[in-house]
């Protein structure tokens, strides 16, 4: 698998994202799912066009701004997809119960574990391949994000069809297709994360820099 991996980003480096997207769709059939933070639903839709209904999953981490409830709630009513909602073991009255309150200021580090990376590899256990939003120009962490790479820590094909696309991509892809976006979008926010851990940007910053704003982390752990 890793080897199919390696090669595949290598053949479409240059695809666009409905070629990749339809790679992952021949290649893994039931076994490929996309995940979405519900910051925008583009990876959703480019999907839904070459599998219809393919399975969407998302993470509520409890702690999710109210408009990306309502984002993820609209895609399941619109789009052409089997959307799937996976949950930490714990809520938060239960996390703050065992690790006392805003967890999140004290080890963002181990919030991140408990509400987003363990349950995302519980959620993608019957997956051998899942796709991402992710995108080389969100911050200079993800610079070299491959189209299709492999996932050593999962063992899983991990797929970023809009990987080489820049902000003006997406939003064109966005106007042309009508696609679902998170309102927080149009109110100051670059990318959308749980609540306690984001702001919005300021002029001239990168998108990932209001996420755990003042601190080195820059990753919840998922990608990385």
């Amino acid at each position: 698998m890793r080897e199919l991996a390696e090669r595949a980003g290598r053949e479409l480096e240059d695809a666009s994202a409905l070629e990749i997207l339809t790679w992952a769709a021949e290649t893994f059939g039931a076994k490929f799912c996309v995940t979405s933070s519900m910051e925008d639903a583009v990876v959703a839709h480019l999907a839904s066009r070459v599998m219809p209904g393919v399975d969407v999953v998302f993470l509520d981490t409890g702690y999710h701004f109210e408009e990306t409830i309502g984002t993820r709630d609209a895609v399941e009513a619109v789009m052409d997809v089997n959307l799937l909602t996976l949950r930490p073991c714990q809520s938060v009255a239960e996390q703050d119960a065992q690790y006392g309150p805003r967890l999140h200021d004290r080890d963002p580090d181990l919030c991140c574990a408990l509400r987003k990376v363990r349950p995302l590899e519980a959620g993608l256990t019957g997956y051998a391949a899942w796709a991402t939003g992710l995108r080389r120009d969100e911050s200079p962490t993800r610079a070299g994000t491959p189209v299709v790479g492999w996932d050593e820590k999962r063992r899983k094909v991990k797929i970023s069809p809009i990987a080489r696309w820049t902000q003006d991509d997406v939003e064109a892809y966005v106007a042309e297709h009508g696609v679902l976006t998170n309102p927080l979008l149009m109110d100051g926010y670059a990318s959308v994360g749980c609540a306690p851990c984001t702001r919005r940007v300021a002029e001239g910053e990168d998108a990932r820099a209001g996420r755990w704003a003042g601190r080195a982390k820059t990753e919840c752990g998922l990608h990385g």
